[in-house]
């Protein structure tokens, strides 16, 4: 993963063009970069993240942000409940006890 001013980057090896190839993962637009070594990979991607947030600025939109860290949640009750139960009952706040269950998750 790469990371630059808040965006996050995933690449992979494409063997049949022999680069480097990834995406920015923030935006609801396609941002990609490419590179043929791990030097290029990263000057490309911070220079996809300078022209998109150029690009935006220039037409005069908000450029979409990395993700705020909030999370709206629709829970069954019954299900709502059982959870709240279970992080009181190890001494969590409800929202704790969710990031570390995702965050094992993931």
């Amino acid at each position: 993963m790469l990371n630059y001013k808040g965006y996050t980057g995933r690449a992979e090896y494409d063997d049949e063009s022999g680069l480097l190839h990834g995406e920015v993962l923030d935006l609801r637009d396609v941002v990609t970069f490419q590179g043929r070594s791990v030097d290029d990979l990263e000057t490309a991607f911070r220079d996809s993240i300078d022209d998109y947030l150029e690009f935006c600025a220039d037409r005069g939109e908000v450029p979409d942000k990395p993700f705020s860290g909030r999370l709206m949640l629709r829970l069954p009750p019954g299900l709502h409940r059982k959870v709240y139960v279970r992080a009181q009952h190890e001494g969590k706040s409800l929202n704790q006890w969710i990031s570390e269950w995702l965050e094992k998750a993931s």
